[in-house]
């Protein structure tokens, strides 16, 4: 990808950071089929991953969108719809493996690989014909208690040591704990299981080999904001509105993003992996990984 783009997705990062209190994945909640959960390839039911991820919940944000489907201009045509007249796209990225052959050392011809990004252009299905893929007018008040028990499912399948009281919340990376306030100490049960997924991120981090100290503040808890409103969506959950913890963070991302466009795509990638890690515990034998969507 070159670094032309790679700044332009970063500026829209920037931009949705900087435009606001809220952050840009940071969704209101609806119950409609089309709407919960992650943003979705309408070509193969799976859900984005990584920096498209963010950059699709930015372009949702900014544009209003309710939808979590995403479509190129050809995939919504092969559904049997159009594109509305003046509607803007947003970019997103595909890593695709290349094979080749090259010499070796010993001088013999072997095969060989490597991945290539490339870039694509989606609609929301907000912006087409396509109203199967729009959300319902009628919204359904509150959360059935069978997601809050999902929830708690994946968290207890970690099995990290998650323990109850004080008034901070924090994971204690001697000690290897989690720390919470009692759940009845929070605004609501989604500020619970945000900020408990928040630290369940930061309890990933050793066991994925990274060193915290030397990356810095700004990337563990940019890394731990994302993976963990990214877990919120993937168990059906709303995010909370409340940015009273998070608001000192704000500075440190737009910062580390405006002077390397790098940062966030090696941050989001890592969230990603974290995430996975997470939800590997409550993953039954029998199921079978999804293919990766870019």
């Amino acid at each position: 990808m070159s670094n032309a783009l790679r700044t332009e997705i970063t500026s829209t990062i920037v931009e949705a950071l900087a435009g606001g209190n809220l952050l840009p994945w940071r969704k209101p909640w609806s119950v409609d089929p089309n709407a919960p959960g992650l943003h979705t390839s309408l070509s193969s039911g799976s859900a984005y991953k990584g920096i498209n991820q963010l950059l699709l919940m930015c372009s949702a944000m900014k544009n209003d969108f309710r939808s979590k489907w995403w479509g190129t201009f050809n995939q919504i045509k092969q559904q049997g719809g159009r594109v509305l007249k003046g509607a803007k796209s947003t970019v997103v990225v595909l890593y695709r493996p290349v094979e080749r052959t090259k010499i070796d050392e010993t001088g013999s011809e072997v095969d060989d690989s490597f991945f290539m990004m490339r870039s694509f252009r989606v609609f929301n299905a907000d912006q087409t014909t396509l109203g199967k893929f729009h959300v319902s007018e009628a919204v359904s008040d509150g959360v059935p208690f069978e997601r809050y028990e999902h929830a708690d499912e994946v968290i207890d399948a970690i099995g990290a040591d998650l323990r109850h009281g004080g008034s901070e919340a924090f994971y204690h990376i001697k000690g290897d704990y989690i720390q919470l306030p009692h759940r009845s100490r929070f605004e609501s049960p989604e500020a619970y299981y945000e900020t408990s997924l928040h630290e369940h991120m930061h309890h990933s981090e050793s066991r994925l080999d990274w060193d915290c100290e030397k990356e810095g503040y700004a990337k563990g808890e940019l890394r731990a904001e994302i993976g963990a409103c990214l877990l919120m969506a993937e168990l059906g959950l709303p995010v909370a509105q409340n940015l009273d913890n998070h608001a000192s963070y704000l500075q440190h991302w737009l910062r580390q993003l405006r002077e390397d466009p790098n940062f966030i795509f090696f941050v989001s990638a890592q969230s990603n992996k974290a995430v996975d890690y997470l939800l590997s515990f409550s993953k039954q034998p029998a199921e079978t990984e999804e293919p990766a969507i870019a």
